[in-house]
């Protein structure tokens, strides 16, 4: 008979799986992948700057864990193609996908060029668009599951002024995820949206002006923002097939209770 440890080690176990992290660069997908090597996945971060990348990758080597860095731009097909065949040739397969690369704005709604917002779009709906295309049709045909999770955001489920843009990409995120977790359950494909809620990173410090700080702590209950380490248990649930095994479909909120405040 297992002891409560061992049990709770199986469960969420990652031992023998292979993660591919696209934005694995920045803080919170950083964090969400060096979680997902400390339960025993080889885990790929996927950026455009190995400097990034290796101080992560250190510190999983630190913590006995495994990972290899690869470059790609995540709004490229050919550039994720040529991904997928780097890791298959590498580490002989792929079972999780995190798609979470993406960029922010504060510009006035009148304001936004053409441009910025082909920019937001292409990075942070065409990105996902391409990564879910090219591993999800990997993991079908594979025909032995997988788990997508896609990281939305509090805006894609309710709007937050200022950013136009951004809510209006991860809202479709928000929409695409459940699309193709509806369409890829019967392959035991599972797809998730892993929404963060007021996590203090590179994308958007620059709108978190004074005014906005105290905006967003007198709608978080807990007060405080998120740290990247929060989520993990989040990432280990979604990503794991013996505890997040029924669970596709879903926006897992990790907000401190944002989404819960009224007045």
């Amino acid at each position: 008979m297992s002891t409560p440890s061992e049990y709770l080690n199986s469960l969420f176990s990652l031992t023998g799986k292979v993660a591919v992290v696209i934005g694995g660069t920045g803080e919170l997908c950083g964090a969400m992948a060096e979680g997902m090597a400390g339960a025993g996945a080889e885990v790929v971060l996927v950026g455009r700057n190995e400097e990034k990348a290796k101080p992560r990758l250190e510190r999983m080597a630190a913590g006995g864990g495994k990972g290899y860095f690869v470059s790609a731009e995540a709004s490229e097909k050919a550039a994720l193609q040529g991904l997928l065949a780097t890791v298959l040739a590498r580490s002989g397969r792929v079972d999780i996908v995190v798609n979470g690369a993406g960029v922010n704005s504060a510009t006035p709604f009148v304001d936004i060029g053409e441009e910025e917002f082909d920019r937001i779009v292409r990075i942070n709906l065409k990105g996902v668009f391409l990564g879910c295309q090219i591993f999800g049709k990997y993991l079908v045909d594979r025909g032995q599951g997988g788990s997508i999770i896609n990281l939305g955001s509090m805006s894609g489920i309710v709007p937050l002024s200022r950013v136009f843009t951004y809510s209006a990409t991860k809202a479709a995120v928000h929409n695409l995820s459940k699309n193709l977790a509806r369409e890829w359950a019967p392959h035991k494909v599972r797809v998730n949206t892993l929404v963060p809620g007021f996590f203090p990173a590179e994308q958007n410090r620059k709108i978190l002006s004074p005014d906005r700080v105290a905006s967003i702590m007198g709608h978080t209950p807990m007060k405080r923002f998120g740290e990247a380490r929060e989520l993990v248990g989040a990432t280990l649930l979604l990503a794991s097939d013996g505890a997040g095994g029924f669970i596709t479909g879903s926006e897992f909120v990790v907000d401190g209770g944002y989404h819960a405040m009224t007045i």
